[in-house]
């Protein structure tokens, strides 16, 4: 199906994730749509994967599903969320079955579901900000150059009116981030986020934060001999309070709304409902902005300081075990959504050592990342694959531009299992790198991109690092491929098959070749003459000036191959196209070449004599191996699994041998109709790649047991 227009994907997604009623929640990030449904099993992940605008899908525990979008998530998005039938859903829609069984199953997900909660919390406290974050990180990487150019100098203490507003352009982000951190995980936790924001904004407020090292009556301030440090205390109605800036904290929002969570919900319930919306937030307020002033604060400011010694000591003692872990550890923690702790503690030593040591390793992890997308991009080219090499490039710009992983590692690393051995290996000569050369610091939180080259000091050893790590993973990938050898023979036949039919050509294999080095042969003759032409070859009798094959087939093999299999019609009615089938796995051919037919009536039977392997439960789907090993399913209709079996009259078993002409089933079809489900009964080859050709008979009004797809194998 044509997805080539933004509301057709939207649709698509729609349906492949089961619907507007099968979404709880969706939300995304800078690359990914991240739905939490209630069944996860209504998911057609298959038919999700085979969308033109999808990188990729990532099944998770608990209903959890993410589609890997790219750079256009939020246009995705905002289509998906702008359809009516989002809409519809959203305002009213009873509970079905099939959301309290998920319900039930969602309450004991597993043994490690806290583990999953915890990780989510995290990641959705930031993700909706990694936006402004890049944004900021690039107004830095411009200064950084302005800097080093020596244009400006930044670290100037008596600085111009105007670089100082420049200033405030990247540290509005950082300073205000225990803000914006607070709105989004009190929003995860599904309590009113501007009580959260509103709860940490008090002790940022110029009127707290101006009472640190003031001689404001109450506030002492001496230093701490032990770590050389100076602290204010605020006496508060007689209670000592310590005073600190949280600008830039993110470990203090993260504990405060965990609580805060507990009180509002708590409050909630004591409360009825038409007071709630006065005396919740500000009894919510009245508990924790004292709370948060008073313990956590300070807690989340020991807890981020004692995080950020433990790592300090560990880079100032082993720099190079520190350098190494850091790139290794990442290509792990990016795909699980893991890795934002250690963005967190980024933060945390920018704020209290004034630099971080983390994201000059994490820079050779990521630059590796993007070696290895272009090896797969080189490769691309040569072997003339055109959609890997349009996912390529747009993996490489969003990495190389913006720092940003996730496309190359959806939409082609953790597909092929052959990359990430070389990708690491990349990662682990960059860290080696800084490790021996001492390591590399940086005074600002940056996605690390070209562009952000710059911030990290001292910059040539970062960039010998990642040039390191680039071309490494680059080189490994492109000389020993991304593909097994197999793997290769066959996207080359496939791609060889691609073209020869966009040249009007017929295409058969060369069956004489090794199967490691089997190729595809276009010519401009009928399928069964390029069969023996081709076998003629390869035994040498065309050197030898003996007849051509196309007029008479070498082996008994091939002219059994010329005559073929049929494939008959299961049903009676008009045959079709995949093409023309309103279902994107089966129009993609994912499940093989086949046919479709608009049901005259609802008797179906088999369309080949052989044992069936496989009937679904519901009755929609039927499949059956012939002696020769052609692989057929039968499926009645599209999503007619939802169906459930409803209108489904199934007159056979799994195991038993049919002859064709054998009653499968007998369906509903107003039923099916009613149920807003195409009819259309297909036909398909699954081994389709298995056989020398299949050859589809569409256009036409057949009977039950008519010819519609032809074999040869």
């Amino acid at each position: 199906m044509n997805t080539s227009t933004p509301g057709a994907l939207a649709e698509e997604i729609l349906r492949g994730v089961g619907g507007p009623e099968n979404i709880e929640s969706l939300t995304h990030c800078a690359t990914r749509l991240r739905f939490q449904l209630h069944d996860g099993d209504k998911v057609d992940q298959a038919a999700l994967d085979a969308l033109d605008g999808v990188m990729g899908t990532v099944p998770q525990s608990g209903d959890r599903f993410q589609i890997v979008i790219g750079g256009a998530v939020a246009t995705v998005f905002s289509n998906i969320m702008n359809l009516p039938s989002m809409s519809a859903a959203a305002t009213s829609r009873p509970k079905s079955d099939a959301d309290v069984k998920a319900e039930a199953r969602a309450k004991g997900r597993g043994r490690y579901a806290w583990l999953d909660n915890f990780f989510e919390y995290l990641s959705d406290s930031f993700r909706p900000l990694l936006g402004v974050l890049l944004g900021a990180s690039l107004i830095i990487a411009i200064a950084s150059m302005l800097d080093a150019f020596g244009l400006v100098d930044f670290r100037a203490a008596d600085k111009s009116a105007s670089w100082v507003f420049v200033d405030s352009m990247w540290r509005s982000v950082l300073y205000f981030l225990p803000i914006m951190v607070a709105y989004n995980a009190a929003k995860k936790l599904k309590i009113d986020p501007w009580v959260g924001a509103t709860v940490m904004a008090a002790v940022m407020t110029p009127n707290f934060t101006g009472m640190i090292g003031s001689k404001t009556p109450g506030v002492t301030t001496h230093t701490n001999t032990t770590l050389g440090t100076t602290e204010s205390v605020a006496h508060v109605f007689g209670l000592p309070m310590q005073l600190n800036d949280y600008g830039g904290q993110v470990f203090v929002p993260l504990l405060m709304v965990a609580l805060l969570a507990l009180v509002y919900k708590g409050l909630k319930r004591i409360f009825p409902e038409n007071v709630q919306m006065v005396f919740v937030p500000f009894f919510s307020m009245l508990i924790m902005i004292p709370m948060t002033a008073f313990l956590i604060g300070p807690m989340g400011i020991w807890a981020g300081n004692g995080l950020g010694t433990g790592l300090s000591w560990l880079n100032g003692n082993a720099p190079i075990v520190f350098a190494i872990v850091i790139p290794l550890l990442y290509p792990f923690l990016v795909p699980l959504g893991l890795h934002w702790p250690l963005n967190a503690l980024m933060l945390v030593n920018i704020n209290t050592l004034g630099y971080d040591f983390i994201q000059g390793p994490m820079g050779t992890w990521n630059f590796a990342c993007f070696g290895a997308t272009a090896g797969v991009l080189l490769l691309s080219i040569r072997h003339r694959e055109k959609d890997m090499r349009q996912t390529a490039t747009g993996a490489l710009a969003a990495g190389l531009l913006g720092g940003i992983s996730e496309p190359s590692l959806y939409g082609i690393h953790l597909r092929f299992k052959r990359i990430y051995p070389r990708m690491l290996v990349g990662c682990l000569v960059g860290g080696v790198i800084i490790g021996v050369l001492g390591g590399v610091n940086t005074k600002a939180f940056a996605f690390t991109s070209l562009l952000t080259i710059p911030v990290f000091d001292p910059m040539i050893k970062y960039i010998i690092a990642i040039s390191a790590a680039f071309f490494t993973s680059m080189a490994l990938v492109y000389f020993s491929d991304y593909r097994t050898k197999d793997e290769r023979a066959q996207a080359n036949a496939e791609r060889d098959a691609a073209e020869a039919a966009a040249r009007g050509e017929a295409v058969v294999p060369a069956q004489a070749a090794p199967a490691e080095d089997r190729e595809l042969v276009a010519v401009g003759a009928p399928a069964a003459a390029a069969t023996g032409a081709t076998t003629a070859a390869a035994t040498g009798s065309a050197a030898t000036g003996d007849a051509p094959a196309a007029q008479a087939p070498a082996t008994a093999e091939a002219s059994a191959a010329t005559k073929g299999t049929d494939i008959l019609a299961p049903v009676a009615g008009r045959s079709v196209g995949l093409g023309e089938v309103e279902d994107p796995v089966f129009a993609s051919r994912a499940l093989g070449e086949g046919v479709g037919v608009e049901p005259a009536d609802g008797r179906v039977v088999a369309p080949v004599d052989g044992e069936l392997i496989s009937v679904a439960n519901t009755g929609h789907a039927f499949g059956i191996r012939t002696a020769d090993g052609v692989e057929v399913l039968v499926h009645i209709g599209i999503d007619t699994v939802q169906m459930k079996g409803e209108g489904f009259d199934v007159r056979v078993e799994a195991g038993r041998r049919v002859s064709a002409g054998d009653l499968l089933a007998e369906v509903d079809l107003d039923a099916v109709r009613a149920a807003g489900h195409p009819t259309v009964v297909l036909v398909t080859v699954l081994n389709t790649a298995d056989m020398a050709s299949v050859e589809p008979h569409t256009g036409q009004d057949v009977v039950a047991g008519a010819p519609v797809v032809t074999v040869r194998r």
